[in-house]
């Protein structure tokens, strides 16, 4: 039996079990025929749609638009009854302590079915609140472009850098690109931020470089005075489709490289840049793809060569486990490191200054926003684009500006 007979068993077995118990908390409250049969008949209709979806949707072509609608629409009707099916578990729970405790207790009686009426309404209305956000998240949210800007003081920036400011994109996905309108709102976006710098932190296509072929004329409008660079993500190394032949596959790669000085950025592949302003400079380097986990091409040492100690660094890295394992407790300094990669999972809760919390956060230490350890940072871009799941929940797509600023050393 193959793998994915297994897994697909797997996953039947696991739906059935959450639509059956979630349908519990429907029955609860209703004993309306035409309501219970319209839940059963859209159920088996989206999960009948992913499956023929992904039946017919080829390795070599990838995540395509149906694929990744298929899944959003399977995501927006299952993750809210996970809520039913976890809320009516602990009522079910209760019950059965309930239950034994008054056998014991004969005078301890309870009106189970009403409370369970009762639970089954709350459930139902918790559920509702991520249904809407993930409706909103797919119709509105993936294109909710948020600009984040961030001062950084460094005592051993040069001073011809003080007040240099630097815009942050990652993650373009241009395969998963539907509307053009919407993208070229949060093209207008980036360059109205009008900073010095522009950096690109890899991820241009889902797979193949075709999917940008659309959204050249559009990226290659991005100005910057002092530059635009870029580097590799996962994703363009084109690992995640089938290809016909191994050449096939190195010629798309090619092809995707190629992408870059079309649309004006100045690819970095384990190499670096100095940045020059009145005499002074920064190092700026860049490397290939190195992910806990994934493609680990870059090679830090080799991007750094002929980089002196001294010199002020900017690493540009596409996944943030390359400074949690490699980057960060590297004595020779690199000061600030702009990754993306994460998307935040493209879900979550996020209120600014207080409360930040997604699954992503237990996969990756560092996954959205700046932190900071041993004096140095990094910024984990959220994304401009999406994959996988068309839409985001709040976690938004991100342009990210940042500007240096001179600190005064202690004397």
């Amino acid at each position: 039996m193959s793998r994915w007979i297994i897994a697909l068993i797997i996953f039947s077995v696991v739906i059935f079990a959450v639509e059956f118990y979630a349908f519990q908390a429907l029955k609860a409250i209703t004993k309306n025929k035409l309501i219970k049969g319209i839940w059963i008949i859209s159920a088996i209709a989206i999960y009948a749609y992913f499956l023929y979806v992904l039946y017919i949707t080829p390795r070599s072509a990838g995540q395509t638009n149906t694929f990744q609608l298929a899944a959003g629409f399977m995501l927006t009707f299952l993750i809210p009854k996970l809520f039913l099916v976890v809320i009516m578990f602990g009522e079910d729970v209760f019950r059965v302590f309930r239950k034994g405790y008054s056998w014991v207790s004969p005078g301890v009686t309870a009106d189970f079915e009403s409370r369970r009426i009762f639970i089954a309404k709350i459930a139902l209305g918790l559920a509702a609140i991520p249904f809407a956000s993930f409706i909103y998240g797919i119709v509105q949210g993936r294109y909710n472009y948020k600009v984040l800007k961030y001062q950084l003081t460094f005592n051993d920036l040069p001073e011809a850098f003080d007040g240099f400011k630097i815009t942050q994109i990652s993650d373009i996905h241009s395969g998963s690109f539907t509307s053009k309108e919407k993208i070229q709102y949060g093209v207008d976006l980036i360059n109205q931020q009008e900073t010095d710098l522009m950096l690109f932190t890899g991820d241009l296509v889902n797979n193949m470089a075709t999917e940008m072929d659309d959204w050249i004329d559009m990226f290659k409008t991005l100005d910057a005075p002092y530059g635009k660079f870029s580097v590799l993500g996962n994703h363009d190394y084109g690992d995640y489709v089938e290809w016909d032949s191994a050449e096939d596959k190195v010629k798309n790669f090619q092809a995707v490289k190629d992408i870059h000085p079309k649309i004006g950025f100045d690819l970095l592949l384990d190499e670096h840049r100095y940045i020059e302003k009145d005499g002074q400079r920064l190092a700026l380097i860049g490397v290939e793809n190195w992910g806990k986990g994934f493609n680990q091409a870059g090679d830090l040492q080799k991007a750094s060569a002929n980089v002196s100690k001294e010199d002020f660094k900017i690493l540009m890295t596409h996944d943030p486990s390359h400074w949690e394992y490699q980057v960060k407790a590297d004595d020779f300094n690199y000061h600030l490191t702009l990754s993306g990669h994460t998307h935040g999972l493209q879900m979550g809760i996020e209120i600014p200054g207080w409360f930040k919390w997604s699954p992503s956060q237990y996969i990756y230490k560092q996954w959205a926003g700046l932190y900071q350890e041993f004096g140095r940072y990094i910024n984990v871009n959220r994304g401009f684009g999406y994959h996988a799941f068309p839409g985001r929940v709040g976690i938004w797509p991100e342009v990210t500006v940042i500007e240096l600023k001179k600190g005064v050393k202690n004397s």
